[in-house]
């Protein structure tokens, strides 16, 4: 039942309107290409903290990782960038500590992240350099 013309909204439209924003604002914890707020955040982070720019892919791995950087390893993971740059790398394996990133060094780029759990088998593929920070 609907009361109409005198101002007052009837249970359903109460029920519409806030459970439809609920969910709306549920909806909108995630972006347009898939990533949450958290991610985006940590995205931003990490490219203002240094050149390198982290693929969705790379983030991804560091969240379900639960890899965290310290501006100490950022800073040693962009200069392994620099130097494999400055030996004409293209795709490079950089290790820092125990963890280990694949960087597309002319787009510079983390393509994905692995710590030392991922890496107990030590096969990489898909580079033509190594750097180890």
């Amino acid at each position: 039942m609907q009361i109409k013309n005198n101002g007052y909204l009837s249970i359903e439209q109460l029920t519409d309107q806030y459970l439809s924003g609920a969910q709306k604002s549920e909806n909108t914890r995630v972006t347009r290409e898939g990533l949450s707020f958290q991610d985006v955040l940590q995205q931003k982070t990490l490219q203002e903290a240094g050149s390198l720019k982290f693929s969705k892919h790379a983030l991804g791995r560091l969240t379900d990782r639960r890899i965290e950087l310290s501006p100490n390893q950022l800073e040693r993971l962009n200069e392994g960038a620099q130097r494999a740059g400055q030996k004409g790398i293209k795709d490079s394996l950089v290790i820092v500590d125990e963890l280990a990133f694949i960087v597309n060094v002319p787009n510079q780029t983390v393509v994905t992240a692995m710590d030392s759990t991922e890496t107990n088998n030590n096969v990489f593929t898909n580079i033509n350099g190594a750097v180890i920070m």
